[in-house]
């Protein structure tokens, strides 16, 4: 078995497993300073509640005067002061702790759009109904691209560009736990940048409300060693392997017949669909469908022989395959390692 698929069998239980997305903690250096804001703005917000329900409590329980009113207008209480004193403390008070929140928020804001220095790894990464589409560019290997989906590899310490589009509506990409969230959308090219101080697999979603399945848009990104996102890269950038024989041969054909037009597999001529995600190595992805399903093999076959019926709305039609027609695809399907 080769290393890099030997990695993937061992990420995707990981993937499949993965906890639900949290912005209460980060692992990166562009979601740090938004957490630390979120964390202070939350202690802030509690600090003022608290005064404002200590201050009505007072309010009430303060004996008061006798309803009388001094020479401007303003109840006397019973130690013969109104209430002006206090509106001039809270008022200056109040403000300067806006103008301190805003300035802490565009400075955040700041930080979080701008990547440091000249990042080597650059993601076109481009929002669909309802899946994501990854391209890679790498400046530290010849330069040479591929496209994967749903699943983004980064390594670990390295800051990593992303571009953002749409192919149809307006998406938002958000994985809170390496990044603020930023908006994919048509015709606009969109900035944002990844980088994870440990490794791990961090859930992302769209957060964009984008139709029917706007809820199964989800996309996972897997922090590695160097040398383990070296060789997940080197295996990345591989065609898949020569036409296969027997049961997966047929599927190869049906594939062709039923699929090809639009998924792509690199290496093989009669599969240049661009409609769909990429399906070089399909079976190195933890999960389909953005992460709709675990890519096991009765999930691979229930997504491909009618996908609708597993995520309603998608464009991926029923093919209404004859059994031996679904055993010789997912056959075939299993040999895109």
């Amino acid at each position: 078995m080769r290393r890099p698929f030997a990695i993937a069998l061992l990420i995707a239980p990981v993937l499949a497993h993965a906890g639900p997305m949290t912005y209460m903690v980060s692992h990166g250096a562009a979601a740090n300073p938004i957490t630390k804001l979120g964390w202070g703005l939350l202690g802030l917000s509690i600090f003022v509640a608290t005064f404002i329900a200590f201050a009505v409590l007072i309010g009430i329980w303060w004996k008061r005067g006798d309803g009388g009113y001094d020479n401007r207008g303003w109840p006397v209480l019973s130690h013969g002061r109104n209430g002006l004193p206090w509106l001039t403390i809270g008022v200056p008070i109040s403000i300067v702790l806006l103008l301190l929140s805003a300035i802490w928020t565009f400075y955040v804001l700041g930080v979080a759009a701008a990547a440091p220095g000249h990042p080597k790894i650059t993601l076109q990464v481009t929002g669909h109904q309802w899946w994501w589409e990854v391209r890679y560019s790498y400046a530290g290997a010849p330069q040479r691209t591929f496209e994967t989906a749903n699943e983004i590899h980064i390594p670990v310490g390295v800051p990593v560009e992303v571009h953002l589009t749409s192919a149809d509506v307006i998406h938002s990409f958000w994985v809170p736990q390496l990044a603020g969230k930023t908006d994919t959308i048509p015709g606009q090219m969109n900035h944002a940048w990844l980088e994870a101080d440990k490794a791990g697999v961090y859930r992302g979603q769209c957060t964009e409300f984008c139709g029917l399945q706007h809820a199964h848009m989800a996309l996972y990104v897997v922090a590695q060693p160097q040398k383990a996102f070296d060789a997940w890269w080197v295996h990345q950038l591989q065609p898949a392997t020569a036409s296969p024989s027997g049961l997966a041969g047929e599927g190869e054909t049906t594939f062709n017949a039923r699929c090809a037009i639009c998924h792509s597999v690199r290496g093989k001529p009669g599969s240049m669909g661009v409609l769909g995600p990429d399906l070089t190595h399909l079976m190195t992805r933890g999960t389909i469908a953005a992460g709709t399903l675990r890519n096991t093999p009765g999930n691979l076959a229930a997504w491909v022989s009618d996908a609708p019926a597993q995520k309603p709305g998608v464009d991926m039609p029923a093919e209404n395959l004859t059994g031996p027609q679904l055993q010789a695809l997912l056959a075939y399907l299993q040999t895109l390692k």
